[in-house]
């Protein structure tokens, strides 16, 4: 079943900036999809687009049979409660001001969730394997990792259907990056997750499936372990050719 359609995509800054070019994919439940690209190849104006953020030039994004549109305030509550993100830097992401509690409730409260919401707040440290008493605690109190472990939670506090995660490990070291994918692998048990990446090296260690971006265009797509054994367009296995591999 899809969950998301993308349908001839196409978005730009201006005249001169043209970004997205008729882009299109759909996205399954159950299916995880590595959207992977180096800096500029489009794939954070996607993830805006995904998000509601800003509105395609022409084609569309549908959840379901329903037309994405920021403007419908009705359709925007029950996507955001399907769809949230998980960002680049733990660091940036999290208000140093609130406690790991206030952090997490966000979406409750934001999508207007009835409580109480500790013991909710609550299930999802435990998920993200944080300890019990992080919950009163403030973000400069834990390392990177756990930093990251707790947007991970404050996405999935609210059980969306979908995770859109950018860049979700990049700013960590290589060691804690292994221990969020594993977390996120484990979390794919239950909800659908789009990976925005450069490195394929994570995406293989997460995703079914790739969506391959150069310079806005779609050149390749399909199963990740079929593009990884025999990439078929010569952008793909340049970037195959320049990430090393995680260990196994």
């Amino acid at each position: 079943m899809s969950l998301i359609s993308v349908e001839s995509v196409s978005f730009g800054y201006g005249r001169s900036q043209s970004v997205l070019h008729e882009a299109s994919f759909k996205l399954r439940a159950g299916v995880n999809v590595g959207l992977v690209g180096e800096s500029g190849s489009g794939k954070s104006t996607m993830l805006r687009l995904l998000l509601g953020l800003a509105r395609p030039e022409s084609g569309v994004i549908r959840y379901g049979e329903d037309v994405l549109d920021p403007r419908d305030r009705g359709f925007m509550r029950r996507y955001r409660r399907a769809v949230q993100a998980v960002f680049q830097d733990p660091y940036s992401s999290l208000d140093p001001r609130q406690k790991v509690e206030d952090i997490v409730a966000e979406p409750l409260r934001a999508l207007r969730i009835p409580g109480p919401h500790r013991p909710v707040i609550e299930a999802a440290l435990a998920d993200v394997g944080l300890p019990a008493d992080a919950i009163s605690r403030y973000p400069h109190e834990f390392s990177g990792g756990q930093r990251q472990r707790i947007a991970i939670a404050r996405a999935i506090v609210a059980r969306p259907q979908f995770i859109l995660a950018d860049e979700a490990v990049s700013a960590l070291d290589l060691s804690t990056r292994i221990r969020i994918v594993d977390l996120l692998k484990d979390l794919s048990k239950t909800m659908t997750i789009l990976l925005v990446s450069h490195d394929l090296a994570v995406v293989a260690a997460l995703c079914e499936e790739i969506i391959v971006l150069e310079k806005g265009r779609i050149v390749e797509s399909g199963r990740t372990a079929d593009i990884l054994k025999q990439p078929q367009h010569p952008y793909t296995r340049k970037l195959l050719a320049s990430v090393p591999r995680m260990p196994a």
